[in-house]
């Protein structure tokens, strides 16, 4: 393997290629049965990061909701490192519309929120499939959406700060969940996205 710029910090080889597919195979991947819920983000820079973690985790779809940055934005593609055609996505009106989406398709929605009623999550039981709603960086979930969702989750932290920047709370609580749902389900973990592989906004 040929060592590329940046490698030499560290003196360590690093694996540093993408996934060798075109485009059109890649949607063809089936994808993991997860949906990620964005409401009322206020970052692009925070959206581009999630859409990067949407693309590791090879997610089903995300939800871009309210005045959420969506593509074409010149900040979120430049978070998002290349990433924004390899996720599905699309573009609601509310997170409310997004939420009852899902539910109307059977599929349950939690909340990644800090409440007096949330769930830590290590002990939630997952479902095969779920949508997870993610909030706004100063208000957080709205609280009708709360009231709309199957279960909130929220992540032990141990500092002075109660929570993480919203991006790093998506990949933690979505990575985790998925390696809950392999774990419970392991023989149905891949799902067929509700979303077309061309639907954009």
């Amino acid at each position: 393997m040929t060592l590329t710029k940046g490698d030499m910090e560290t003196n360590f080889e690093v694996r540093t290629l993408d996934a060798q597919i075109s485009l059109d195979q890649y949607h063809q991947l089936p994808k993991n049965p997860i949906y990620v819920i964005l409401d009322n983000l206020r970052s692009a820079f925070n959206v581009g990061s999630i859409f990067r973690a949407c693309d590791s985790l090879r997610v089903s779809g995300l939800f871009l909701c309210g005045y959420t940055a969506c593509p074409p934005h010149i900040k979120l593609a430049k978070t998002s490192l290349g990433t924004i055609d390899y996720v599905p996505w699309k573009k609601f009106a509310g997170t409310s519309e997004a939420v009852q989406f899902l539910k109307d398709r059977g599929i349950p929605v939690w909340a990644a929120e800090t409440t007096s009623s949330s769930i830590p999550l290590g002990r939630a039981e997952c479902p095969p499939e779920v949508g997870i709603v993610f909030g706004n960086e100063a208000l957080g979930v709205g609280r009708e959406v709360l009231d709309l969702c199957d279960k909130i989750v929220e992540i032990p932290t141990y500092g002075f700060k109660n929570s993480l920047n919203v991006a790093a709370s998506c990949a933690l609580v979505s990575f985790t969940v998925l390696e809950g749902i392999k774990a419970a389900h392991p023989a149905g973990v891949y799902a067929a996205s509700l979303l077309a592989a061309d639907t954009r906004g």
